[in-house]
């Protein structure tokens, strides 16, 4: 990732307190290009995803056919995560989305927006909307309706 990316995501990482813990493990992309196969690469990108879930975790798929959240609705849906004890792998896909079978393992499919974002900005917009749900669950002045 580009160093704005790791400066963006772990500023809004940083500020968390210590009952949100986020922790970006970062795989390297299928290959593309002339003479790749597509789907090669996605599966490729989908077997080390679903070999980093960790066993039991509740697992959320960042898809852009997914369900768009209000930033309240994402708030309370961190609560509920927070309340459940569990651990939550958020999965984004490579260029070309996420496999049928990351989609298929996901409880949750979430869209951050009918928008198409370049993979690197995701991550820093994620850890933005995530820092910000937790400002509002601990009523901290960052996020301010």
């Amino acid at each position: 990732m580009p160093k704005w990316v790791d400066v963006g995501s772990e500023e809004y990482t940083k500020r968390l307190g210590a009952d949100l813990k986020i922790e970006w493990v970062e795989l390297p992309l299928g290959k593309r290009g002339k003479g790749f196969d597509v789907q090669r690469a996605i599966q490729s990108e989908s077997d080390a995803m679903l070999a980093a879930i960790g066993k039991g975790d509740g697992v959320i798929a960042l898809d852009v056919k997914g369900r768009a959240w209000s930033t309240e609705e994402l708030a309370d849906r961190l609560k509920n995560w927070q309340m459940s004890g569990r651990n939550y792998s958020l999965l984004i896909g490579g260029p070309d989305g996420l496999s049928q079978a990351c989609l298929q393992l996901a409880e949750v499919k979430w869209s951050l927006s009918a928008l198409t974002f370049p993979h690197p900005l995701v991550r820093v917009i994620l850890a933005e909307q995530l820092y910000r749900a937790w400002s509002i669950n601990n009523n901290h002045p960052y996020h301010r309706a």
